[in-house]
């Protein structure tokens, strides 16, 4: 018995080591959206950089596909994910109460940093007709499945234009990686996304045998919305980007940002070492992704609705970022 005793306990002591070592890596996962999107790219762009120096932070990142802004909202906020990212828009409704969050105002939602500009593409069938915004009436359109970003974009931008989406149109909720496939097969007339450029679901829909333009939205109406809503801002979808599209000009729209939030109850090393290894690798993060190409460490600190995490902002005012 004593023999066995003394053995049981070398091979506890044997064992406890790797239990240290599982112990100190701590596990983080980022919510995403769809796989087509740019936010998946982003949210393992991410990850990569900081699984990579593992050894040093011991952090592990996941990254998880979701439905999108909405999800990851009330996903980080349940602590169901530790990051997600969001469109510039969401944080701002969420944080203080309206839209999806009217009278719940997520008072614990913390901003990181802000990543690439997302615009408002409409793209539509050529043979549809639809030229204009107005024109996407009677039409069978998806405007986004709920919970994500682009929904909310695109009945901001259908009220502003005088049309409502239950009842001037056959408005689908369909998740934006599935309109190209849909529009192809002439099943659906046209379609919302809100993303980064070039963005692979919107090349497929050009590249298919069907023709597509894309839709220009009025200087005015885009004046109006950015008027309203704070977050929004004018943008232009540049055509070269979209070989065989019908349009010979950069098209006008409107968009929003995609920012990395997470909760205030994250630990503030873990969010340090994140916000560190994006910004003191930012040209190597600007080449993971054509959409990266336009940041710079101002820009990535506009658009933020929601409070700082402490951890992030410990390292702005270490890097001269801010006061």
């Amino acid at each position: 018995m004593r023999h066995k005793t003394l053995g049981m306990l070398c091979l506890g002591l044997l064992l406890v080591p790797s239990v240290e070592v599982t112990a100190a890596i701590r596990f983080v996962t980022i919510g995403t959206g769809g796989v087509t999107g740019v936010y998946y790219p982003t949210g393992g762009a991410i990850s990569r950089m900081i699984n990579a120096k593992r050894d040093e932070y011991g952090i592990r990142a996941t990254v998880e596909s979701t439905a999108g802004s909405v999800y990851n909202v009330n996903a980080v906020m349940a602590g169901d994910l530790d990051f997600g990212v969001v469109q510039s828009d969401r944080q701002f409704q969420a944080y203080n109460g309206t839209a999806d969050w009217e009278d719940r105002p997520q008072k614990n939602l913390r901003a990181i940093f802000a990543i690439h500009p997302e615009t408002v593409v409409i793209v539509a069938g050529a043979d549809t007709g639809i030229r204009h915004v107005a024109d996407l009436k009677g039409k069978v359109v998806n405007i986004g499945n709920p919970g994500s970003g682009q929904r909310g974009n695109a009945i901001d931008l259908l009220t502003a234009s005088g049309l409502d989406f239950a009842t001037d149109m056959r408005a689908e909720g369909l998740k934006a990686p599935e309109s190209a496939s849909l529009l192809q097969q002439g099943k659906l007339d046209a379609f919302f996304y809100t993303v980064g450029h070039p963005n692979g679901s919107v090349k497929e829909a050009v590249a298919g045998k069907r023709k597509v333009r894309f839709v220009n939205i009025p200087q005015k109406t885009i004046f109006d919305l950015a008027k309203r809503y704070p977050y929004y801002a004018p943008a232009t979808i540049p055509v070269k980007m979209y070989p065989g599209v019908e349009n010979l000009e950069d098209v006008k729209t409107f968009g929003v940002k995609a920012t990395l939030c997470t909760s205030a109850e994250m630990s503030d090393e873990i969010v340090y070492a994140i916000t560190r290894e994006v910004f003191e690798n930012l040209d190597a993060f600007k080449q993971l992704h054509p959409a990266y190409e336009v940041l710079t460490p101002e820009s990535m600190l506009q658009g933020l609705s929601a409070p700082l995490h402490p951890g992030a902002l410990k390292y702005y005012k270490e890097a001269g970022l801010l006061k």
